[in-house]
């Protein structure tokens, strides 16, 4: 019964973790058909890239058995922010842009070599588990911990505009799906980490809940609008900050994402 609880959790991860891995989709969209990244930062996407390579690589039997499950939505991820990636470097706006994701991809992939080799040649068994798990683990953190910019933001202006109801559910969801999963694997390469992830994303729905019909973010937009009206630069300057945020905020934590 516990064999099958943990997988029916593994499987509602898999379907939650491939929303949010595609949740940038429409961000991409516009990308492609204005050729051109504009202020989008392409720098999550090469991040949630090597938390994918590791966490896929931790799920593999030789690695961590019975965790093929992260394994699957992992190999997933790395083809789609593979694709993300790419995208970004064909249309970037500059090209200081291109030249830093073509320096950034490198690395990422340096980074995983480094622990597929030694791990492969330099340890066997629970050493190899372990390494591989600390690494993944290490890398999952600071993923879950990317919205924490966004939710100061939320309340420092009391709106919720930049964080959506609907991501801050599925990352709630996601994390509380692979933190079951691994508790009943007995993990806590799985478990640490979605623990940290299922607790800020429940952050999130508390924020929510306490802003959402707050209309700080529309009354300072008008004020804005007031200012540039009467010739204050400040007013427009302040929209176009607001802009940067709203980019900056609708990019990178909904694809940050960690499930090993």
């Amino acid at each position: 019964m516990e064999d099958v609880a943990k997988f029916l959790f593994g499987i509602s991860g898999n379907v939650i973790a491939l929303f949010l891995f595609l949740s940038p989709v429409p961000t991409f969209w516009r990308i492609i058909r204005r050729k051109s990244t504009e202020n989008f930062s392409g720098v999550p996407y090469n991040m949630t890239l090597i938390n994918c390579l590791l966490s896929a690589w931790y799920g593999l039997p030789f690695v961590s058995p019975n965790n093929m499950l992260v394994s699957t939505i992992n190999g997933a991820g790395v083809v789609i922010e593979t694709a993300y990636v790419v995208v970004f470097v064909v249309f970037a706006s500059s090209k200081k842009t291109r030249l830093r994701m073509l320096g950034l991809a490198p690395a990422v992939v340096a980074a995983f070599a480094v622990v597929a080799l030694v791990s492969m040649v330099g340890l066997h068994g629970q050493g190899r588990k372990v390494f591989c798990g600390v690494a993944a683990t290490v890398c999952s953190i600071c993923m879950y911990a990317s919205p924490l910019s966004i939710m100061r933001l939320v309340v420092r202006t009391k709106s919720v505009e930049f964080m959506p109801f609907l991501l801050s559910l599925a990352v709630f969801l996601c994390g509380t799906s692979w933190f079951v999963y691994g508790l009943l694997g007995r993990d806590p390469f799985v478990t640490i980490p979605n623990g940290c992830g299922s607790f800020l994303g429940a952050v999130q729905l508390i924020l929510y809940a306490i802003y959402r019909n707050n209309k700080g973010g529309a009354r300072h937009r008008r004020q804005a609008g007031r200012r540039r009206r009467r010739g204050d630069g400040r007013g427009a300057e302040q929209q176009q900050g607001r802009r940067r945020r709203r980019r900056r905020a609708g990019t990178p934590w909904c694809s940050y994402l960690a499930t090993s």
